[in-house]
């Protein structure tokens, strides 16, 4: 394969070595693969905390091979426009992100329980140890979710907010952007939280932060 004219020396490096003659091929793949994995391992705990132990390491492997598969596939139409190494690694997390995807609606999450749905005041903003009626504060934010959202908020919020389900994985499903789902959650926070003012459990100048 002839060098792309400006092509910087490593990505050059990088495409001799993936060239199936080179005389060290295969020790180039093996290099790229152990880099890919390590992206594919970070994308993964990154995006959730709810995929811990050997099932991080599975599916950082299946990101990583397919992902490689990909780049060697495609690595012809490489031009230079970035290091080989920004351009390969696209590849690998657009893999976590599919992978997440089908891995969180092949494993739902188990139903919400009594201690979730009691937690979940902190992560709007409200401490619930200032409250001596801790329990009524979490069904005053209950019945908020249940009552003042559409069904479609109420869903999103709690995949996303109790659940831990990585927006990727809602994107995936639904086929809508990631812009999307936070226009979703933002606003059924305001709607929650609106009902925490109105039952006198928040401020209404403490200013709300962006969902993650």
């Amino acid at each position: 394969m002839e060098r792309v004219a400006g092509l910087d020396d490593e990505s050059a490096e990088w495409l001799r070595l993936l060239d199936p003659s080179a005389a060290d091929h295969r020790a180039g793949l093996d290099r790229l693969h152990e880099r890919l994995l390590r992206i594919a391992r970070a994308e993964v705990r990154r995006r959730t905390a709810r995929i811990v132990g050997p099932e991080v390491d599975d599916l950082a492997h299946q990101a990583a091979a397919d992902a490689m598969l990909a780049i060697l596939a495609k690595r012809d139409t490489f031009r230079g426009e970035s290091r080989f190494t920004t351009w390969a690694y696209r590849f690998v997390i657009l893999e976590v992100s599919s992978k997440l995807g089908r891995h969180f609606w092949r494993n739902p999450p188990a139903p919400l329980d009594d201690e979730q749905w009691e937690r979940l005041p902190d992560r709007l903003g409200v401490d619930p140890h200032e409250h001596a009626e801790a329990r009524h504060l979490a069904e005053v934010v209950r019945a908020a979710v249940d009552e003042t959202l559409t069904e479609h908020q109420r869903s999103v919020f709690v995949e996303v907010v109790l659940h831990g389900v990585p927006l990727d994985a809602l994107c995936a499903r639904d086929g809508v952007t990631r812009s999307a789902v936070y226009k979703t959650v933002f606003d059924a926070r305001r709607k929650i939280r609106a009902a925490l003012v109105a039952n006198g459990y928040l401020d209404p100048s403490v200013r709300q932060e962006e969902s993650s």
